[in-house]
């Protein structure tokens, strides 16, 4: 990731700059570029979320955004994946989608480049469970392996293709092994 700010702004100063492609986050009065997604990163990102969507959404369970900017906590960050329960996706007052999310996602999950650092979606993926985010997922498609995060627990690793990757609770209908979501890389 990129760091584009010395000098820190404040997050109402950021909310006000024109979005970029590749898109912003806001971390700690820093503006930090995120790294245009790769082929593998972007094959699991939109195979992932259309999964999600086909057994969630149709039942009003919940639904998965991506690439969604969400704001809160002092932070405005964009999970690669941003799942919400259905009662608290944000609406606008004709019951449409918002185009402003200022809540953590009831479940994040981070799909890891080549060239981003690890720790600072950690850290994204933290900062979601410290405000009210159940699960994070962090994706590694070089290892083959999905960190699953809970709060104030320790970190699980799956990395063997047969196991069963946990999911929140809200999900409990959905199965996903860990070879489910790098076979998104075949097809």
């Amino acid at each position: 990731m990129l760091q584009t700010s010395i000098k820190p702004i404040s997050l109402d100063e950021f909310l006000q700059l024109p979005e970029t492609e590749p898109p912003r986050e806001y971390i700690n009065g820093q503006i930090i570029q995120k790294p245009m997604p790769q082929g593998k990163h972007s094959s699991i990102q939109t195979e992932l979320a259309a999964t999600l969507n086909f057994a969630l959404r149709r039942p009003k369970i919940a639904r998965a955004f991506s690439e969604l900017r969400c704001t809160f906590g002092d932070r405005s960050i964009i999970p690669d994946i941003s799942v919400f329960e259905w009662t608290r996706i944000s609406r606008d007052e004709n019951g449409e989608i918002a185009n402003t999310f200022s809540n953590a996602p009831d479940w994040t999950i981070e799909i890891l480049s080549p060239d981003q650092s690890h720790t600072r979606v950690t850290k994204n993926i933290l900062h979601c469970l410290d405000h009210g985010t159940e699960i994070g997922w962090l994706i590694d498609p070089e290892e083959k392996t999905v960190f699953v995060y809970f709060p104030k627990q320790q970190i699980l690793v799956f990395d063997r293709l047969e196991q069963k990757i946990p999911l929140p609770t809200f999900a409990k209908e959905l199965k996903l092994m860990v070879n489910d979501i790098f076979t998104f890389l075949l097809d």
